[in-house]
């Protein structure tokens, strides 16, 4: 296992730093060693010195490299490489993780794309090794893959819920590290965004998600439960953070209270990774004076 918390490696390294940002957002926003969550201010705008107008024009620049880049990667993929971008998002209801799939990623060209909701498993999935379905569900060489939730239930919910043994969810820490791992040292850059909302803010979200009737679809009454045992729920994300963050998949830990930043700091995440690949449009052997010459011979 590579030692943790090296900011010389992961995502971004090598990568200038954008317009707005005073530090590269894989360096504001990764989770060292000794990162405190209950400290983290969830309103900030940690590396990011400009107001929301700035976030959005800084946004939609960097949408326009992000589409090149994923472009390049998705024909890398299709001319035999093997690279490939694993975004996983993970935070609580009310975090913001459907509204970054949508504005992020929907900036891209969506056949490059592969994205993955992992809700409770299904009685076949439940029947397997929890990571099987993870497995099953990465990304093809070429393709950015979106995890919204992860693996990292099966040490989140399934902790606090007390659905297995802790005997049993204890080992899948290292278990977790191992996979991912295996994950990169296969051509996959692994993103890990941890969304971070405050119990107020929260509370807000699910108010508005009460009172408009056009939200009501949103609500899940299992939210206010798992609302309940907040302060469980922190715990078990600064254990993931703790146990979770290697220069292979490190964390990136973004305050999520201001929906603008969050999306904005995830939009440079996958920039500065797809840079960090290094890719270039691939050389293609064609004949091209051969093809012009076929194409004009179809004129009618």
């Amino acid at each position: 296992m590579t030692p943790r918390g090296d900011d010389s490696a992961g995502t971004g390294a090598g990568t200038t730093t954008p317009p707005g940002w005073s530090v590269p957002a894989h360096e504001a926003l990764r989770a060292g060693p000794g990162f405190d969550l209950a400290g983290m201010d969830r309103r900030g705008t940690p590396g990011f010195d400009g107001d929301k107008a700035q976030g959005r024009t800084a946004m939609a620049a960097r949408g326009e490299t992000l589409s090149e880049l994923q472009e390049k990667l998705y024909a890398h993929g299709r001319t035999g490489g093997d690279r490939s971008v694993l975004l996983v998002l993970q935070g609580m209801d009310t975090a913001g993780k459907g509204g970054v799939v949508r504005h992020v990623l929907g900036m891209v060209d969506p056949q490059g794309v592969s994205l993955r909701a992992f809700g409770p498993p299904t009685p076949q999935e439940a029947a397997q090794h929890y990571l099987e379905r993870i497995r099953a569900a990465l990304p093809a060489p070429g393709r950015i893959g979106v995890f919204d939730r992860s693996h990292y239930e099966d040490v989140l919910v399934v902790r606090v819920e007390n659905l297995v043994p802790r005997s049993e969810w204890k080992g899948r820490y290292d278990e977790i590290v191992a996979f991912e791992e295996e994950v990169a040292a296969r051509g996959t850059v692994v993103v890990k965004v941890m969304l971070t909302v405050s119990y107020e803010e929260q509370a807000a979200r699910l108010r508005e998600r009460l009172e408009r009737p056009e939200k009501h679809w949103k609500y899940n009454p299992g939210d206010i439960d798992a609302r309940l045992r907040w302060d469980d729920y922190q715990e078990a994300y600064q254990a993931v953070l703790d146990r979770t963050s290697t220069d292979e998949a490190p964390w990136y830990v973004v305050p999520a209270d201001r929906k603008w930043f969050a999306r904005l700091a995830v939009t440079e995440l996958l920039v500065e990774a797809l840079e960090g690949l290094g890719l270039d449009w691939p050389e293609v052997h064609l004949d091209v004076e051969t093809e012009l010459a076929r194409l004009d011979a179809t004129a009618r």
